[in-house]
């Protein structure tokens, strides 16, 4: 990540993580914030009115509050509480995405969190995603050859936009038995999805009633869509997840799943199965940019590329925090006492440097020990369900990446931009790529 943009924060009254721009200097304020305020309040800022929200930025009090759904509860599990108090079916709810009315039904509490992992989703996107690994490998190489040919004829590549962005799309359409067509209706869809998160203000992502308004006229088009996919796998399953969910028993119900459920799993696998990965690829080019000579460690030595992609994700977590747990009593955080009912900010790329937990924390190291502790997919009950098929991903991408050329660079041109939001995402990265020589 690209420091010397205007507005580096020089001191803690400087950092505001959530202004405009704030994304361009982050790691500056992270830095501040570990040395003067590692917990730091957010007066009037919680879940509801009187309460404050803190920010938590070291390494084991974000552990902790992960690794504890009953003391730190998250915030959805509050509204999913509501709901079902309510009496009312969340289809009739206002605003109520497609995701959250799913999980009412479908994984309300712990338990049911990890049947519906286990018994959906795993299959898919968790343990079992190596049975992707052929048709990941497909898309990586088609990919590749767009760049090459771009590279033969000494032009530059952005990237982002023909590398990046495209591949977890391609594979994300693949799992879920979309075809290829579709993918820029599924893009839409998942920026819709994300909106919140990108253009959204203060630490809880508000958005405007005209902004919620025109996320949710975009979104509907896909429930339409969703809903007829699932009617045609119905009736003609095929080996893909939405085929499968349409024939699978869910054994912790007792029964199979309604389209609207299974619309709810088809958006939680959109809007955490294109960004995440995009963000990652995109940032581990930058890393081996900044750093001579490791990709063609990379490239000697293939077993590292495992340590690298977790080395990379650890630095530049692609989501970089968010605002999903509350206090269930009153709780201290580094001498810091933050009463029962505020709302936590989990800063994971923060906890993901921080000295005290990994050595050398701003070093990417690729002989780094127990590389896959970091937070980048969260940890405990509810970390990231497709954090298998993300690092599967990853690890044939810079594989094939490694056979095809022989190094790579900044080309003329890059600004090294990010959108706003909570997520580390650049917007194009101009590189020049030198082809493997071949006979």
């Amino acid at each position: 990540m690209q420091s010397g943009f205007e507005g580096a924060p020089q001191r803690l009254s400087d950092v505001d993580l959530f202004a405009p721009g704030a994304q361009e200097h982050w790691y500056q304020a992270y830095a501040i914030l570990h040395e003067e305020a590692p917990v730091q309040r957010l007066p009037g800022e919680g879940l509801t009115p009187g309460t404050d929200a803190f920010v938590l930025t070291k390494y084991e009090d974000v552990r902790r509050v992960v690794m504890d759904w009953d003391r730190f509860p998250p915030t959805l599990s509050l509204l999913v509480a509501h709901i079902q108090q309510s009496g009312e079916m969340p289809t009739h709810i206002p605003d109520i995405d497609a995701m959250v009315a799913s999980i009412v039904s479908l994984r309300p509490d712990p338990d049911m969190w990890r049947a519906h992992r286990k018994e959906l989703t795993d299959p898919w996107v968790g343990p079992g995603c190596t049975r992707h690994a052929a048709m990941i490998t497909g898309h990586v190489d088609d990919l590749i050859a767009g760049m090459l040919d771009k590279a033969k004829r000494g032009e530059a590549v952005d990237f982002v936009a023909d590398f990046a962005r495209p591949l977890p799309q391609r594979v994300m359409a693949s799992v879920l038995g979309f075809p290829q067509e579709d993918i820029p209706r599924l893009e839409q869809w998942g920026n819709a999805q994300v909106m919140s998160y990108v253009i959204g203000t203060t630490h809880k992502n508000i958005l405007t009633p005209e902004q919620s308004a025109e996320k949710f006229r975009l979104l509907a088009g896909m429930k339409e869509y969703v809903a007829e996919q699932t009617r045609e796998k119905r009736a003609r399953p095929q080996d893909d997840m939405v085929s499968f969910l349409t024939q699978v028993e869910y054994a912790a119900l007792g029964r199979k799943l309604t389209d609207d459920e299974i619309n709810g799993v088809v958006y939680a696998m959109v809007i955490g199965g294109l960004e995440t990965t995009q963000y990652a690829i995109a940032e581990q080019a930058q890393l081996l940019c900044d750093r001579p000579g490791m990709f063609a460690q990379l490239r000697g030595d293939r077993t590292a590329i495992r340590t690298f992609i977790e080395e990379g994700m650890r630095l530049r977590s692609p989501t970089q925090g968010l605002s999903t747990r509350i206090c269930s009593r009153d709780e201290v955080f580094q001498g810091v006492h933050v009463p029962a009912g505020s709302m936590l900010h989990l800063r994971w790329a923060a906890a993901n440097i921080d000295a005290d937990e990994f050595e050398d924390p701003l070093e990417l190291k690729l002989d780094r020990k127990a590389a896959t502790r970091h937070l980048a997919f969260s940890q405990g009950p509810r970390s990231c369900p497709g954090s298998n098929i993300s690092r599967l991903e990853q690890m044939i991408a810079w594989d094939r990446l490694a056979d095809a050329f022989a190094d790579l660079a900044y080309a003329p041109g890059n600004d090294f931009r990010h959108q706003g939001g909570i997520m580390l995402g650049i917007y194009r990265l101009l590189l020049n790529l030198t082809p493997t020589e071949t006979p």
